[in-house]
């Protein structure tokens, strides 16, 4: 799984707008534990909705792009 070097929006684990595979990606976290995660968390919650959470992230988290990924480069001797 590539990881990501700073906090942004998941170009690859994206379901509605890739907060959940950003932030996984980030902590190196598989993303369907973090949607349950933060499901079962905002579910909980009656103080803070969980949707009101996720739309501020939507607005706050930038897009990932090929440069917020870390390079894996596997070099072959020749």
């Amino acid at each position: 799984m590539a990881k990501l070097t700073k906090l942004h929006r998941s170009k690859n684990h994206r379901m509605i707008a890739g907060v959940m595979g950003g932030i996984a990606e980030y902590l190196g976290w598989s993303p369907t534990i973090t949607r349950l995660a933060f499901f079962i968390i905002s579910s909980a919650s009656v103080a803070v909705p969980g949707i009101l959470i996720y739309c501020i992230l939507w607005i706050i988290m930038p897009n990932a792009t090929a440069d917020s990924y870390e390079n894996r480069r596997i070099f072959e001797v020749n």
